[in-house]
């Protein structure tokens, strides 16, 4: 799909942890020729830089500690044509590998309810969509970021399923993990974005629910592709 570039769009893809958000996102922006902002990989990166300088230690994070460091704390998006999709940097250095480690999975939750984390991140966030053409996902965007996104994609997958496909992702990298502790910290995850006092993970009200439990990721793109296009108001045709 190729749109007129004088029709980009706000997309905004939120849902529950390991349901592929990220990667579905990256489809879209490529497709559509968008700017693809993966805002969790932002919280990871925080979560890591935390770990590293003493902030969060044994999964225990100090929120005042954590918020003292956050004006030292520099998070951009570089393209990394290899891949297509921009790789995160956490002071000038290439995470993109680091943040996806459990020991950061398992702190992020408690991470992105700092009220101070999440004004610093958000306001970045909204800095990179101003322009539209823009492809984001988080927990929060379609919600809080963006609430006048033109189209917002909330999507869902059964646990069992989510986590089967995470203990795969960190088993081809050489991680030992167990499938149990993984959906342990998936279901944890779930309720801890639920329930947090600041910016609850929940559904827009205008927001089209994609439950990707049986869909293969070429599916995924045939289910968005009426939405984008009737959104959107511009003539798409096929790559």
């Amino acid at each position: 799909m190729k749109c007129s570039p004088d029709k980009k769009i706000v997309i905004a893809v939120d849902g529950f942890s390991s349901c592929g958000k990220s990667t579905f996102a990256k489809k879209i922006a490529s497709a559509l020729g968008y700017v693809f902002i993966d805002t969790g990989a932002m919280y990871r990166a925080v979560t890591l830089y935390g770990i590293r300088h003493g902030a969060i230690r044994g999964g225990v994070v100090d929120a005042e500690a954590l918020e003292r460091m956050l004006p030292r704390i520099g998070i951009s998006f570089v393209f990394n044509p290899a891949r297509e999709a921009s790789d995160i940097y956490l002071d000038g250095e290439n995470v993109e590998g680091p943040i996806r480690s459990l020991e950061v999975s398992e702190a992020v939750s408690r991470v992105s309810q700092i009220g101070a984390v999440r004004e610093r991140l958000v306001g970045l966030q909204q800095q990179m969509g101003r322009d539209k053409g823009i492809v984001m996902d988080g927990r929060d965007i379609g919600t809080v970021v963006f609430p006048d996104a033109e189209l917002k994609i909330f999507m869902t997958a059964d646990p069992a399923v989510r986590a089967m496909r995470r203990y795969r992702e960190l088993t081809a990298k050489g991680e030992k993990v167990s499938l149990e502790e993984i959906e342990r910290n998936i279901r944890e995850r779930d309720l801890a974005d639920q329930t947090r006092a600041i910016s609850p993970l929940r559904q827009a009200p205008d927001a089209v629910v994609l439950d990707n439990s049986r869909m293969t990721p070429e599916e995924q793109m045939e289910w968005i592709r009426p939405y984008v296009e009737s959104r959107s108001q511009a003539t798409c045709t096929s790559k």
